[in-house]
């Protein structure tokens, strides 16, 4: 009997801490209001997602890891292509929760594949844990892109990068021009 009350008991405690990790997880949607954030770049600059407000749209694709292979492959897309990304009223970073010093940084990243935009780094988690793309087991960030409209709100959650990470920039202005973001010469 005893035995059974104690798996019981243990079940119980295993649903209710699978709940309460649940419960934590942020899943935004489209008209959410996007959260803030104050990162530091890899360009030395640091940025905050408000000072864009009623501004400019932002993207920000979040990364696992600098200096992996599918990192790297997006990274140089938006690199070589960028050009396309910057026809439209737009700000565009990558991010990931690695710092942005050290050899393995975001900024010697960034100067290996001479992106021309900002990479920021989240090394303390928390703007990844507010947008919802950490992954605890692993720790770090999912490969999710976030378009978000001059108003500040989630336009669009791209959850599915992975699938066309060679083809990144293509794929973002794309997006972008669905979405409707002013091109530059509209402004």
């Amino acid at each position: 009997m005893r035995a059974l009350v104690f798996s019981t008991l243990c079940a119980m405690g295993l649903a209710l801490a699978g709940a309460a990790k649940a419960a934590d997880m942020v899943d935004l949607k489209v008209g959410d209001p996007a959260p803030d954030f104050t990162l530091q770049a890899s360009d030395g600059h640091t940025y905050m997602l408000s000072s864009f407000k009623g501004k400019q749209a932002v993207v920000l694709a979040w990364f696992p890891k600098a200096f992996t292979q599918g990192c790297t492959i997006e990274c140089k897309s938006l690199a070589e292509h960028g050009d396309l990304i910057k026809k439209y009223d737009v700000t565009y970073f990558m991010a990931s929760v690695d710092p942005i010093e050290g050899e393995k940084g975001n900024k010697a990243f960034a100067e290996a594949h001479s992106a021309d935009f900002p990479l920021l780094g989240d090394p303390t988690k928390g703007t990844a844990k507010g947008y919802g793309v950490l992954n605890e087991e692993r720790g770090f960030a999912n490969r999710w892109t976030f378009y978000i409209g001059k108003d500040g709100r989630i336009a669009y959650v791209d959850k599915d990068v992975n699938a066309h990470l060679a083809t990144s920039a293509e794929y973002m202005a794309t997006k972008l021009g669905e979405l409707k973001v002013a091109t530059k010469m509209a402004r």
